[in-house]
């Protein structure tokens, strides 16, 4: 459907009856939260029941956004980089207690050779940075970047503590892809064979060449030093360690030499494989995908171990919920953000997601067989929990209640 919604807002898309006012807090976000290109998607028991997309994709210029945008979608990429490991653990491939030196025997040095595929994927090891600055080229040489990656020394004792491992998580999944994957692909190349293809969901590890510029949101970032006029949006004692070169949310970061965020979306980083952080798609991409997960995984071929080590609560690390680069309590599992106190989000433990730097969001809620995808080029300062997001979830879930108020009423 195309609704007009006010005098200069366009919706484009379509909406299933009894979720119409989905769309009308789509629309809120333009007219009142300051949103300005985005898209959102949701799949209920299966069905799409919301996709809709309005707003420019390149500010500048006006384009539009349209059917087929794709968006830089920053740490969103990681719940894709998980379903990725979810799939290849559905096969047989690694066993998430087994130590990741069984499968990458050169990871077994530096006081490394303990740690656990399911620390590594909980942010529990302390591998959150790479001693050496690394430039895209470095990153199309995965080699390279293997060997990087194997030399690190944890930052903490891996399973005491956890902390976000910004980008780094996704190249250590990449390397136990490559070394557990019978075909030795990358991660972006199993992602697109293995998912992607197979469920016909645009989203990309490491961008073709063959996608048109004009396909892709020019993200509207910001430089970092901006933030320090948004502590009421970022978590402060984050920004406040981010000052100090040495702390943990400053290594975290600091060997990409990013200034802006947004830079992630230049041609010379989109093209190479950023498992964590660099992931392009479209809403319905990411909610399609997620639903074949919240619905058991079988259109992926996932076990049912791995559909319940998915839905498993999050084990803590010995030191409880307090993240050591973010300094929220969060909560992870399986590679992805998981129900916690810092950030609500789904109807119970079993829902698991990944939100993405500046509003962008997608998850799996495998109680209510719900998926949900937001995503915009309109960075606000959040590192997740949006206020435009998170209207349309809320929403959402008032939409399912609601229906099944009705059902219960019928039923008597």
């Amino acid at each position: 459907m195309r609704t007009i919604s006010s005098d200069t807002l366009v919706l484009s898309g379509h909406v299933a009856s009894g979720f119409e006012p989905v769309a009308e807090a789509f629309a809120e976000n333009f007219r009142s939260r300051g949103e300005r290109g985005a898209a959102c998607a949701i799949y209920h028991r299966g069905e799409k029941v919301v996709d809709l997309w309005a707003g420019t994709r390149c500010h500048r210029s006006g384009m539009p956004w349209n059917e087929d945008t794709l968006s830089l979608v920053f740490s969103v990429t990681k719940g894709m980089a998980a379903a990725a490991m979810a799939v290849a653990h559905g096969r047989g491939y690694f066993e998430l207690d087994a130590p990741v030196a069984e499968y990458w025997p050169e990871f077994g040095c530096r006081g490394k050779q303990a740690i656990t595929i399911r620390q590594l994927l909980a942010h529990q090891a302390g591998l959150i940075t790479i001693d050496n600055s690394i430039t895209p080229q470095d990153l199309a040489n995965q080699d390279l970047l293997g060997e990087l990656l194997a030399n690190q020394e944890p930052l903490w004792t891996p399973g005491n503590r956890h902390g976000y491992h910004t980008f780094t998580l996704g190249w250590y999944q990449n390397e136990l892809i490559r070394r557990t994957d019978p075909h030795g692909r990358s991660l972006g190349q199993f992602f697109r064979d293995e998912i992607a293809e197979p469920l016909d969901a645009p989203f990309y590890i490491g961008l073709p060449d063959s996608i048109p510029a004009d396909q892709i949101s020019q993200t509207h970032g910001y430089h970092k030093i901006r933030a320090l006029a948004h502590l009421n949006e970022l978590p402060p004692g984050m920004i406040m360690a981010g000052i100090w070169p040495r702390s943990l949310t400053a290594r975290s970061v600091k060997f990409m030499h990013l200034g802006d965020p947004a830079a992630l979306a230049e041609p010379e980083f989109r093209r190479v494989e950023i498992p964590s952080a660099g992931g392009f798609g479209q809403a319905r991409a990411v909610a399609k995908i997620y639903d074949a997960l919240a619905r058991g995984g079988e259109a992926l071929g996932l076990s049912d171990n791995t559909f319940a080590e998915l839905c498993r609560p999050a084990e803590l690390p010995i030191r409880g919920s307090r993240d050591a680069v973010l300094k929220l309590d969060v909560a992870y599992g399986f590679g992805f953000s998981k129900p916690s106190d810092g950030f609500q989000f789904g109807s119970d433990e079993a829902a698991f997601g990944c939100p993405g730097a500046g509003g962008c969001f997608g998850m799996a809620d495998p109680s209510k067989q719900l998926s949900f995808a937001y995503l915009t080029n309109t960075m606000s300062f959040r590192i997740f929990d949006d206020p435009r997001e998170r209207a349309i979830r809320e929403e959402l879930y008032r939409c399912i209640d609601s229906a099944a108020g009705v059902r219960r009423s019928l039923a008597a």
